[in-house]
């Protein structure tokens, strides 16, 4: 593993971790998620000399959650607004996670993530395809909410429609690098030689052709690519935990017994260390964070 050595006049890279189970510790169901567990255990591996953010994206109980994409980009995409001015931070009467964690700027912040979490039915969890449906506005959303006097439809397509929206329109979040790494239990003790043992219909399709756990954040790597996101294959890897034992025997705490799960996940830490390493800093970024502040809710903010 790299041990980057930067340059007195230079700042050090700058990378944000994401657990995206749902479970929380303090929160139902009361354990702790192999997301967080994995995220922390990632941190311990990084280099002293980076500066580190992560975030959990759990769930918990009174606390603001991932509002819905309104799907603006749908109408016009000079309406999606860059970043999201569907809402905005310390709402009384939509209070969303995205703003009040300043996701946006963290993001921006960033010139990495490392992203982990779990497969929920071959495809990532609630709050993380949440986040990343929140995020379409980073590939060529309307950084002038003002030209469209806030959220006028009429008024954003035909901006859209105008030479304008060329110079205007771009991928905010350009060049940062984005790593996946999901884990899933092969259907834990639910299934035998990959069909589900409750089946009282097994002849109403084939069970055996059901889609692959490792290709469950394919659709989250693409929209990063999309975006103008570095999104290697090398950094997106997924494991098996907990395959065979029931649910209640595959905990954060059973972690430590699987060996060559954890092995892969070091490795893929390492791998992204190194790919961060020799990529560098990125240019520019404290002005991509300035982008990415609100527009909306402003006085709170100020507050």
């Amino acid at each position: 593993m790299a041990d980057p050595q930067t340059p007195d006049d230079e700042r050090p890279l700058r990378v944000l971790l994401i657990a995206a189970s749902q479970r929380r510790l303090h929160s139902c169901p009361g354990l702790d998620s192999k997301a967080r567990a994995l995220m922390h255990r990632m941190i311990g591996r990084l280099p002293a000399g980076w500066q580190v953010d992560h975030e959990d994206l759990g769930n918990e109980h009174g606390k603001a959650r991932i509002q819905s994409c309104n799907a603006c980009v749908s109408s016009s995409m000079a309406l999606c607004v860059w970043p999201c001015n569907c809402y905005g931070p310390k709402s009384e009467n939509q209070p969303d996670l995205m703003w009040d964690l300043d996701l946006y700027g963290r993001l921006a912040r960033a010139d990495a993530w490392a992203i982990i979490g779990p497969v929920n039915w071959y495809g990532p969890s609630t709050n993380l395809k949440a986040m990343f449906d929140r995020l379409v506005c980073m590939n060529g959303g309307n950084p002038r909410p003002d030209l469209i006097d806030k959220k006028d439809t009429l008024k954003a397509q035909a901006l859209e429609r105008s030479p304008e929206w060329q110079e205007l329109s771009k991928n905010h979040l350009e060049g940062r690098t984005a790593a996946f790494f999901s884990y899933g239990d092969a259907g834990a003790n639910e299934e035998v030689d990959g069909v589900p043992k409750k089946l009282v219909h097994p002849e109403w399709f084939e069970a055996k052709a059901q889609p692959p756990e490792d290709r469950a954040y394919l659709g989250l790597v693409w929209q990063c690519r999309y975006s103008g996101i570095e999104a290697p294959d090398a950094l997106w890897k997924h494991t098996t935990f907990g395959a065979g034992k029931p649910y209640a025997d595959d905990q954060a705490e059973d972690l430590d017994g699987e060996t060559k799960a954890l092995a892969l996940f070091d490795a893929w830490t390492d791998a992204f260390v190194d790919h961060v390493t020799v990529k560098g800093i990125l240019p520019d970024i404290e002005d991509d964070e300035r982008k990415a502040r609100t527009t909306t809710n402003r006085d709170k903010v100020r507050s």
